[in-house]
């Protein structure tokens, strides 16, 4: 009996032991997701390094330094503390019709406001641009923004659409909820 018992439990043991080698040799050997993120990431201080020394790298620090360049980083720097804080900008609309040159009509709608004494732009998708098409040039209305991006192709600085409001009025809002709080 015990020699049928021990016959019984020394495979079982064997198979046991075989299945923890197992799980433990695949773990070490297959790294993890976030092992695999760790790799793939870039270092981006190369990877601007590299795209400054493209054509459109090159382009780009070129525009940085001429006279356009340097407006357009001015005007950021005028309203830099009202996106860091989200607040207020009193703002006049100076175009509501402002197209690049070769866009597509169906392409992004453009609304250029002035704030203070600088111009700058905000683009909108048809669908959004909708919202605001009882602005007229001249009207005054307050805007919000939490980012702005430039371009050499763009002759202002391009501030997010966050917020519109005319007469107390929200005209525009983005909703955050939408493409992860983008």
């Amino acid at each position: 009996m015990k020699k049928s018992l021990f016959f019984l439990i020394l495979p079982l043991a064997v198979v046991i032991g075989l299945v923890f080698t197992n799980c433990e040799i695949k773990s070490k050997t297959k790294p993890s997701q976030k092992q695999l993120a760790v790799v793939k990431k870039k270092d981006p201080i190369a990877e601007k390094k590299k795209w400054e020394a493209s054509p459109d790298g090159i382009m780009y620090k070129k525009w940085e330094d001429s006279p356009e360049g340097k407006k357009v980083s001015a005007s950021y720097d005028k309203i830099s503390k009202n996106i860091e804080a989200f607040s207020d900008m009193e703002a006049v609309v100076t175009s509501v019709t402002f197209q690049r040159e070769n866009a597509s009509p169906s392409g992004p709608k453009w609304l250029i406001v002035k704030i203070g004494d600088e111009d700058y732009m905000m683009q909108f998708v048809p669908e959004e641009f909708e919202k605001l098409k009882s602005l007229k040039v001249n009207d005054k209305i307050i805007v919000k923004s939490r980012s702005a991006g430039c371009s050499p192709n763009h002759p202002y600085l391009i501030i997010s659409s966050d917020y519109i409001a005319k007469d107390n009025k929200v005209l525009y809002k983005r909703d955050l909820s939408k493409n992860n709080g983008c």
